[in-house]
């Protein structure tokens, strides 16, 4: 970690499965303590250092978690190295866990800071370059020591935890009372005051402004959000009109940028949000970077790198996000055979793209050519055809997929709520739902050495390698 990482918040990203697991082993009813360690990546922006946990291994009471000398519990130093040698080769930031009782506030213990003094120096030494740190779990509350490798120190602000139901972790809770705003009245009265601020301080990113992409910027520009990415390299033409919100013939005249004419209808919605816009592709080099500490990510693009570069920042960076689209199939005549939309939820613990089929292998590296290169290996013999596309469609797709975001990040999402893709078919009025799996060994959600999974940035992604052109910032 950089020494310009001094002063950012400190946060942990923890997929809801491995706080299940660490759930089980702390707190098993026994009120007393026990230990563990998480493994984790490193993603670091301007603002912010997010740990994102990789793994979690327990250490079994008697052998790994013993009595303590100076303590009432400790590591024993085997458990330890072995763990810490892995962090080393892998890259990874070595975190010790244990548990206090109580629910809603925990804090580490004199004799647990004065065992960091005595040990973390060493740990870093070993680890040659990452961090290495220290959490202790209340049942519904978090703290941490987080050491880095100029031997400067920093406290864990949060830890969230990302799963159908976004859970957030302080030492203590928070006490501040939220000022209503009176534009969301009919919105706090389903989520609160609290919940409306949370959208307030929430960054969400939305690659692709066309008939999807304008109706998310819509729908989740008017629920409040503080922060967005929007990502689009196109501009407006009159064919774009009836599925653009908010489009007018003269956007079109003008051939406005797609950027623009969603940030008008953000700012619109909400005159305070923010909205970085960029007029590239998310393929292009630098774009997937300005993602890296958002909230939630909405795809509308309908490339497979596009769809390639997204999955892999959700199971890199531990972000969740939904993918929308809408289909209408019809056969040389013209005859409408099917129309469906999609919205596929996909989080760290749903299994991705890849293991469900929903990247094509031969349309990625179709993309990866150029026109020319295309022609020549007869991947293009005929003029583009475009796709038929109606705002409903786009809109049922869309709906829905703001309404994960909703209730994802106000905490409201049903235990247990299906992670299932969502598929409507409007000509037979059905919905169907597609089972999102992992595949042993998948190099994006796997759990697997060489995995991108919680990576952040020691791994690279999948956009393009060549300079490429810049893209515009607005």
């Amino acid at each position: 970690m950089a020494q310009q990482s001094v002063n950012k918040p400190h946060s942990l990203l923890l997929p809801a499965r491995l706080k299940a697991q660490l759930d089980a082993h702390l707190f098993p009813g026994d009120c007393d303590e026990h230990g563990a360690v998480i493994l984790a990546g490193v993603a670091e922006t301007a603002h912010e250092v997010r740990l994102l946990a990789r793994e979690v291994h327990v250490a079994k009471d008697g052998r790994d978690y013993v009595e303590g000398h100076r303590s009432y519990r400790m590591l024993r130093a085997e458990f330890i190295t072995r763990q810490v040698l892995q962090a080393r080769d892998e890259r990874l930031v070595y975190l010790a866990i244990h548990n206090h009782g109580g629910v809603d506030e925990v804090a580490f213990s004199a004799d647990d800071l004065r065992s960091h003094e005595r040990g973390y120096p060493a740990l870093l030494q070993i680890v040659d370059g990452s961090p290495v740190g220290a959490l202790v779990f209340a049942k519904n509350s978090v703290a941490g020591d987080i050491w880095r490798p100029d031997g400067s120190r920093a406290s864990l602000e949060r830890a969230l935890v990302v799963g159908p139901c976004r859970q957030v972790l302080t030492p203590s809770p928070d006490s501040r009372n939220p000022r209503p705003d009176p534009r969301y009245d009919r919105q706090v009265r389903l989520f609160g005051d609290r919940g409306q601020r949370i959208l307030s301080k929430a960054k969400v990113a939305i690659i692709g402004l066309g008939g999807a992409g304008s109706l998310l910027a819509e729908f989740v520009g008017r629920l409040g959000v503080g922060r967005f990415v929007i990502i689009d390299p196109d501009h407006a033409d009159r064919t774009n009109l009836p599925r653009l919100v908010g489009a007018s013939r003269w956007d079109a005249s003008l051939s406005r940028r797609k950027t623009s004419l969603a940030k008008r209808n953000i700012r619109r919605a909400n005159r305070k949000a923010r909205v970085h816009a960029i007029t590239s592709d998310i393929v292009e080099p630098g774009v997937a970077a300005e993602l890296v500490d958002c909230d939630f990510v909405f795809l509308a693009a309908d490339t497979m790198r596009a769809r390639n570069v997204f999955n892999a920042l959700v199971h890199q960076y531990l972000i969740p996000g939904v993918q929308v689209g809408a289909k209408i199939v019809s056969d040389r005549t013209g005859r409408v055979d099917d129309v469906y939309a999609v919205t596929r939820l996909v989080t760290p613990d749903s299994g991705c793209l890849h293991c469900t089929g929903f990247i094509n292998a031969a349309k990625l590296q179709d993309e990866t050519l150029s026109e020319e290169e295309r022609r020549s290996q007869r991947y293009v013999e005929d003029d583009d055809v475009v796709a038929p596309s109606v705002i409903t469609l786009n809109a049922s797709a869309c709906a829905q997929a703001a309404n994960d975001f909703l209730f994802y990040m106000t905490g409201l999402a049903a235990h247990g709520a299906s992670q299932d893709y969502v598929r409507y078919r409007p000509l037979c009025r059905e919905w169907w739902q597609d089972k999102p799996f992992r595949k042993p060994g998948c190099l994006d959600c796997g759990l697997e050495n060489r995995s991108r999974f919680g990576r952040g940035d020691d791994f690279r992604l999948p956009v393009k390698l060549e300079a490429g052109r810049r893209h515009h910032s607005a």
